[in-house]
């Protein structure tokens, strides 16, 4: 029983990470140290999509499901997961390549306005350079 939890809870961390890698670039400009966790993270999961490597919490789900007694599953967690809902015939290595793309492009499009209104419009939470008060 304990292995069936675990390994519904890590199948609830594991989708938790592909959402904020997908979509926590949304939530820098409110808390702007969160890049600091948000850009490494970005580069794993892009950079597991376009080498087609297997996450690691993938084997581990798998592992978790045979000690409770439970099969398994062929692929990975975005085949098994997620792409059942996106799309009905599969994961193949030019849905696994678009789904980077789009993961690298939707992050490079929010840090991209999060830089532009910090930089020209004044209106982001971004690093300003602000000028000096002149000493009298």
């Amino acid at each position: 029983m304990f292995y069936g939890i675990a390994a519904d809870l890590l199948v609830v961390v594991h989708l938790g990470f592909v959402a904020f890698v997908v979509l926590g670039a949304f939530a820098v400009p409110r808390w702007p140290r969160l890049a600091w966790a948000h850009l490494p993270a970005v580069a794993w999961g892009v950079g597991i999509e376009l080498t087609g490597a297997i996450c690691p919490l993938t084997p581990l789900e798998q592992w978790l499901r045979m000690e409770a007694g439970t099969a398994g599953y062929d692929g990975d967690f975005i085949a098994h997961y997620l792409l059942p809902v996106l799309y009905p015939a599969g994961l193949t290595r030019q849905a696994q390549v678009a789904l980077g793309a789009l993961a690298c492009g939707i992050n490079v499009a929010a840090y991209g306005r999060w830089v532009y209104r910090a930089r020209f419009s004044g209106a982001g939470r971004g690093p300003v350079a602000r000028p000096m008060k002149p000493r009298l």
